[in-house]
């Protein structure tokens, strides 16, 4: 008998005075959207997003402008890449002139080879908004556009993103028919399920290697 025959011999016998498990496999996990009770969506994002270390924190459409300040204070950074003609972006921007703070508001607005260096290495956090969310797997929807272009959201170290707890749907399903997908798609859609991390070959788990090491969703509970 040789090596091939003894192998096939040993897993052949391996299953003798066994008993086969039953098959009892749900179906419905892969045929059947997963959905949530409307008070259970919130909690199911935040549960997801939190599990894989990124920060969740329930706000309001007036206050997430203050919360931004706070958690950028808290980390000592002085410096926001944001859009400032989107209406997030002018919100953001009155609140820090009322308020008389130090933070420097900075532009997305040269292409990426004018500005390489400086966008990759010395823009410490970036503000974007969001197209949705989607609670089932704890992930933001993304449409990247010309005022937010999609590195904004890939590169600095620190990603804040706005979301409207109106705009959290139970699955990407849902999502895609409530936002109309089929009518047209951006060239770039992105689902954001937490920080950037990588494993190496000793199963070392790092954050930031190929994006942001912190992703910081701000929820607006009524909007």
């Amino acid at each position: 008998m040789n090596a091939r025959d003894r192998i096939l011999a040993r897993l052949r016998t391996s299953l003798e005075g066994t008993t086969a498990l039953a098959d009892d496999y749900d179906e419905a996990l892969v045929t059947e959207p997963w959905r949530y009770a409307p008070e259970r969506r919130i909690a199911r994002l935040r549960e997801m997003l939190e599990a894989v270390h990124g920060e969740t924190l329930l706000t309001t459409a007036a206050q997430w402008p203050a919360r931004v300040l706070e958690a950028l204070a808290v980390r000592a950074i002085e410096e926001l890449l944001v859009a400032p003609e989107s209406a997030h972006g002018r919100q953001l921007a009155a609140h820090l002139a009322a308020a008389g703070g130090t933070l420097r508001l900075k532009a997305y607005d040269r292409p990426v080879e004018a500005w390489k260096d400086e966008l990759f290495f010395h823009t410490p956090a970036s503000l974007t908004g969001t197209l949705g969310a989607i609670a089932a797997t704890g992930s933001l929807v993304l449409w990247p556009t010309p005022q937010e272009p999609r590195l904004m959201s890939l590169v600095p170290p620190l990603h804040i993103a706005l979301l409207k707890a109106s705009e959290v749907h139970d699955n990407l399903y849902e999502a895609m028919r409530a936002q109309g997908w089929a009518e047209g798609l951006p060239t770039n859609a992105l689902l954001v399920s937490g920080p950037s991390k990588t494993a190496d070959i000793q199963q070392t788990l790092a954050y930031g290697a190929h994006g942001p090491k912190e992703l910081l969703v701000l929820i607006l509970e009524d909007a």
